[in-house]
């Protein structure tokens, strides 16, 4: 059989689609990534799209297998193919990612997670994930690793195995307790590309409560020895708050060392895209007030200093 596969929108590579391709190489298909050109020529096409707003016009529910939390977060892999290792030659991808766990302990009403997989429940072991051991790199996928009731044996693995660890999906810092803060600074946390010590965190909603459990986070966290800048926070934007609230959270942020990232809830709006395109592009927000920002003409990567402002 010759099978495609199709990728719409990954930001890294689509452990799904490593899984289906493994799935069809042990059992002697050819797996390669799907063309339009040559769509007559598949026996089967399996596609994924993690993203709601992303382009889907070469999606074909008729003539593909489709899956991902951008199109339907009900749908999931055959269990036999669910089952199987990643392919990681697809990607070329020279490292480990997976989950050790799946669900969230919370129901936040911007997040299909606790919808998709309900409550937290173990799924990998670290050496279970940790299949290319030439990489001393792992990246985990959980929406919430400190809600694994095995957390505690995970990171007795990452240090076990002496390894590098990035929590990609963030860490929930408002819960965070000073057993878990201990354990994560014990650990050799990096960002998602490995190449800095950097653990993201995330500050989703505004109020003075949220604030208060979000500031006893990062004491306990400093406590721990994990200083502000090896802390990133993802700030979402554009659901319940407003600019107002959004530019304190961001401020406060930088103003204790720690590195802010903007995640706009609705990317077509563009307020939430011009103010996540300030403050993610750190030359900008650094040197840049948003009121001038914002007034620029082009939403554009500015060439200079110059080009920020009107006339």
């Amino acid at each position: 059989m010759k099978i495609g596969v199709l990728d719409v929108d990954s930001k890294i590579p689509n452990l799904a689609l490593m899984k289906v391709s493994h799935y069809h190489k042990e059992r002697g298909d050819s797996v390669g990534w799907y063309s339009p050109l040559w769509k007559s020529t598949y026996d089967k096409v399996y596609a994924s799209t993690v993203f709601e707003y992303s382009d889907k016009s070469m999606l074909d529910p008729k003539e593909m297998m489709i899956g991902g939390t951008g199109w339907d977060y009900k749908t999931e892999l055959p269990l036999e193919i669910d089952k199987s290792f990643p392919d990681y030659s697809l990607y070329g991808y020279p490292h480990n990612i997976g989950f050790t766990m799946r669900g969230c302990r919370f129901r936040c009403k911007f997040c299909v997670v606790p919808q998709k997989e309900g409550k937290p429940y173990e799924e990998n072991t670290i050496d279970e994930i940790w299949r290319q051991r030439r990489s001393d790199f792992v990246v985990l996928l959980d929406n919430d690793f400190f809600g694994n009731p095995s957390w505690d044996k995970r990171i007795d693995e990452i240090i076990k195995h002496k390894l590098k660890v990035c929590f990609s999906q963030g860490l929930n810092i408002r819960i965070i307790t000073e057993e878990q803060a201990t354990a994560l600074a014990s650990v050799e946390f990096r960002n998602l590309k490995g190449k800095y010590k950097q653990v993201h965190f995330a500050w989703d909603q505004f109020s003075k409560g949220t604030e208060k459990l979000i500031d006893q986070g990062l004491n306990r966290c400093w406590d721990a020895g994990i200083t502000p800048r090896q802390m990133a926070f993802f700030v979402l934007v554009g659901f319940n708050t407003t600019p107002e609230e959004d530019m304190y959270r961001v401020q406060k942020l930088a103003s204790y060392g720690c590195d802010p990232y903007v995640m706009p809830y609705n990317k077509e709006d563009p307020y939430q895209k011009k103010f996540a395109r300030w403050v993610n592009r750190k030359e900008i927000f650094k040197t840049t007030p948003w009121e001038f920002y914002k007034r620029s003409r082009h939403n554009r990567k500015p060439k200079n200093h110059a080009d920020l402002f009107d006339g």
